[in-house]
Order: C-alpha cells, then sequence, then structure tokens
C-alpha cells in the first residue's frame, strides 16, 4: 500500500460515508414506505403489493448496516466503542426495529386474518418510525456533544443519562430525518402506484417535502448559534491514536468553521435544499422517476452536510472536551486500515451492483 497514514485515515473516514449513504438510500425507502402506511389509506390489494416489492429487499438492505458498523469498528475501534457505550439504548431499539421489519414484510404477506393484518401495519410503521427518528437524535447528539469521558487507561464512561439524548435540538434533528426519509418513501411509491394510490402518494410527497425543508432550515439556522469544537492543538494526521494528546475548545458557531475555511462547502446544503424543492417540482408535474432521483441527491447531500459539518470529529464530548474523537487519533493502525480499504474496495461495489440489480427486478 503506497498510502500513507494520513491519506489512508481519510479515504477510510470517506469510505464510511459511503456506506453510510448506501445505508440510508436502500433502507431509506423502506422506513419512508413503512411509516407511511397509516396515511396511505390503501385498499388491502395495494398493501399486498406494495409487501411483494418490497419483502425481497428488506432483509438484503440490512446487510449495509451490519458492514457500516463493521467498517466503524475495524477503522475507529475507540469511536465504535464510545458510540455504542453512549447511545446503547436508542441503538438497541433501533436495530430491534430494523430486524422487525424484514419479518413484519414476511409475516404480512402469510396472514388473511383482518386483526392479524392490522397488527403487522402497525408493527411495520414503528419499524419505519423508530429508525428514522432515532437516527436523527443520534446525528443531533454527535452535533451537540456526546457526554462520555475517556480516562488515560482508554476506559469510557457514558456520564449523561437516556433523557438527557432527547434534548430539542437533537430531537428536531430526529424530526428532520422522519421528514427526509418519509419524502424519498413517498416518491419510490409514486414511482410504482396508480391510480387513488399515486393521488396519496403526490399529497404525502408535497406535506412531507414541504415539512423537511422548514425542519432541515431551522436545524441550519439552529446550528449557526450551537457550540461547536475545534481541535486548538496542532493536529497530526500522521501521529500516533490517541485522543488524549490534543486540546479541544467549544464555541458558539465552530461547527462553521471548514465552511469558512472551503466557501465551495456550502454547496452542500444548498444542494440539498436545491433537490428538495426540485424533488417537490417534478413530482407535483408527474415526473416520479426524476423525482426519485432528485430525492436520492438529496438525501446523500443531508449526509455529507452532516460529514463536513464534524470534520474531522467523528464524536465529540461535551463532558470532556478533550477525550473527543477524530478521524486522526483515533483511527486503527496503517496495516488494519490498509487491508479495510482493499476489502470494503470490493465489497462497497458489489453491494451497490446487487442493492440497484435487486430492486431493477422488482415488478
Amino acid at each position: 500500500m503506497l498510502l500513507d497514514y494520513e491519506m489512508l485515515r481519510l479515504i477510510c473516514w470517506g469510505v464510511l460515508g459511503l456506506f453510510v449513504i448506501g445505508f440510508v438510500l436502500s433502507s431509506g425507502i423502506e422506513i419512508g414506505v413503512s411509516l407511511l402506511l397509516p396515511f396511505l389509506h390503501a385498499s388491502e390489494a395495494q398493501r399486498t403489493g406494495l409487501v411483494a416489492r418490497l419483502a425481497p429487499t428488506s432483509a438484503g438492505n440490512q446487510v449495509w448496516l451490519l458492514v457500516t458498523i463493521g467498517v466503524l469498528f475495524a477503522g475507529w475501534p475507540t469511536v465504535y466503542a464510545a458510540t455504542f457505550a453512549s447511545f446503547q439504548p436508542l441503538l438497541l431499539l433501533m436495530v430491534l426495529s430494523l430486524f422487525v421489519r424484514p419479518l413484519g414484510w414476511y409475516f404480512r404477506a402469510s396472514v388473511t386474518r383482518e386483526d392479524s393484518l392490522k397488527k403487522w401495519d402497525k408493527a411495520l410503521f414503528i419499524s419505519g418510525l423508530l429508525p428514522a427518528a432515532l437516527l436523527g437524535v443520534m446525528a443531533g447528539n454527535l452535533l451537540k456533544g456526546v457526554p462520555f469521558h475517556l480516562a488515560s487507561d482508554m476506559h469510557i464512561a457514558f456520564l449523561g443519562s437516556f433523557s438527557g439524548l432527547f434534548s430539542p435540538f437533537a430531537s428536531l434533528v430526529g424530526a428532520t430525518c422522519v421528514a427526509l426519509l418519509a419524502v424519498h418513501g413517498a416518491i419510490y411509491l409514486q414511482t410504482h402506484s396508480q391510480d387513488e394510490l399515486y393521488q396519496r402518494s403526490k399529497a404525502l410527497v408535497m406535506s412531507s417535502g414541504l415539512a423537511f425543508l422548514v425542519l432541515f432550515a431551522l436545524a441550519g439556522g439552529w446550528i449557526t448559534h450551537l457550540e461547536g469544537y475545534h481541535v486548538s492543538t496542532e493536529i497530526m494526521p500522521n501521529g500516533v491514536s490517541n485522543p488524549l494528546t490534543k486540546f479541544v475548545k467549544r464555541g458558539d458557531g465552530l461547527w462553521l468553521d471548514n465552511y469558512e475555511h472551503e466557501p465551495a462547502l456550502w454547496a452542500l446544503p444548498a444542494l440539498a435544499f436545491v433537490c428538495g424543492i426540485a424533488a417537490l417540482v417534478l413530482s407535483r408535474l408527474d415526473r416520479a422517476y426524476w423525482a426519485l432521483l432528485a430525492s436520492a441527491v438529496m438525501v446523500v447531500m443531508v449526509i455529507l452536510t452532516m460529514g463536513v459539518s464534524l470534520f474531522p470529529f467523528l464524536a465529540p464530548s461535551n463532558i470532556s472536551l478533550n477525550s473527543s474523537l477524530t478521524i486522526w487519533d483515533a483511527s486503527a493502525s496503517l496495516t488494519t486500515l490498509s487491508a479495510l480499504l482493499c476489502l470494503t474496495g470490493v465489497m462497497l461495489p458489489l453491494m451497490a451492483i446487487a442493492t440497484r440489480g435487486l430492486y431493477k427486478m422488482l415488478p
């Protein structure tokens, strides 16, 4: 491997982001459709058609989540440990709901009693709402800072509480994530439905899309006054992985530092807005396929906005600032990152092709 430690850390961070994007784009459709089920007022025949379309993709989409967790564990084990220690109850609820959904699609297809069908519809709704909301809540907590402390022996202590994870800002980001995946799922429904279901999906695109644009703007405005984090000592991109060798300061608006140093990065949140508006317009004009493409780009831009805003932090601590974890000082060894890059270089395109092929094969 000809890449140095700094470049390996940066590229592997990008690869982690690509797996996050792959997970959200693939599972986001299912999540969006699931949380919209109570609002579709679809007939049983229409619901059966949705089950037949989404059930074959559901289990496969979970592979993106498993591989994303594996990449985080292999590339940044300290970040993996800190986030799992801090978000354990949230992650447990999210993972359980994510893995209930494939079962829900399959079991719903095998029952005929009306009361059982209603129960599975409720289970699918919860399995869509919970992951969407909790993913946003965790993202909001990362921006706000996670209350953990890293001792000199690398022992991680979570000093917060479960209720503390649901701060007003984190809850706002959670609602934004719900609206984002709802519009993504609604546009997917519009591309694969007809008659009354098509019109209801189209109406849901407009309502959820407008909600997303408003909530995303509110979250962006809040971030300009939210306390951000900045490494105040010299960063050693090729240095050893020891998070406790740096000093971190916190202050209002520091999450905008990267945008001030690289103004071109403002294109990311701007494109999220532009693509969101384009998706609504294209949906309104009955160009559902192009609306879905615009929605996919919108989702990608939102994730990239989150990533570059946090950079180089992966898990900032608001209790022990110097315990904050960055891509430079919390990574695995040079050998491990080299092996990870080789492995994911093969897995990522194969998974993307397989996912695309699976969705394309379905009627």
